[in-house]
């Protein structure tokens, strides 16, 4: 459990922070002047940086959590973790919990129209645990049956179809850069996590081989 909360404390606030650091250059202004046309008086993004960078920082040691988690119960099936696989894992965070939902609902400007929020919020949620369910069958499954099932549940979603306004009028540039930081945003987090996962592993390894044995 130290390891686990350990990685995902110090992953998580690095990948938070780049995340945020991201955001603030390229997303946060967008946002600003879309809330400044559809609302000459409004703050404006740039006044919400503080609870911009909170958001983050708990993202990321959120989905820290659930990878750290991830790669313990990995570890006792055989399956180690360092740097390169977490790479790997945060690749597969990307298109679980980023890409595959944004195929059927891409990631809108505030204030744009974008159909019912309670639809698309469990459409979201479905394509992310069906994707992670299904990739992870794909990699862990041995009988061909459930790797079959992993492919049918990563398509679900897709196939059903995602709730859309009644007009789309996305902004392609901020969906764009919504997807880039998220992919370098897991892609870092994977990568960190794995890494300091790994090295807390051989610490604790290294300490009790100098512990003297119990009498």
């Amino acid at each position: 459990m130290r390891r686990i909360f350990h990685t995902a404390f110090v992953a998580g606030a690095i990948a938070g922070l780049l995340s945020f650091a991201i955001q603030a250059g390229t997303l946060l202004p967008m946002i600003d002047r879309a809330e400044l046309l559809e609302h000459p008086a409004a703050i404006g993004a740039g006044g919400h940086l503080g609870y911009a960078l909170l958001a983050d920082l708990l993202a990321g040691v959120g989905f820290a959590l659930v990878l750290a988690g991830s790669f313990a119960l990995a570890e006792r099936h055989g399956a180690a973790v360092d740097f390169r696989r977490g790479l790997l894992w945060g690749a597969a965070g990307f298109l679980a919990f980023a890409l595959a939902p944004a195929l059927g609902l891409p990631p809108a400007l505030p204030g744009s129209e974008a159909g019912n929020l309670l639809a698309r919020q469990a459409w979201w949620l479905g394509t992310a645990l069906a994707t992670a369910g299904g990739l992870a069958a794909l990699v862990f499954a041995r009988r061909g049956l459930w790797r079959i099932a992993g492919v049918a549940a990563i398509l679900a979603p897709h196939l059903v179809g995602a709730p859309q306004a009644p007009s789309a009028g996305l902004a392609s540039a901020f969906a764009l850069l919504s997807l880039a930081g998220s992919a370098l945003f897991w892609l870092v987090l994977g990568g960190c996590g794995g890494f300091f996962f790994h090295r807390l592993g051989a610490d604790t390894d290294r300490y009790a081989a100098r512990s003297p044995a119990p009498r």
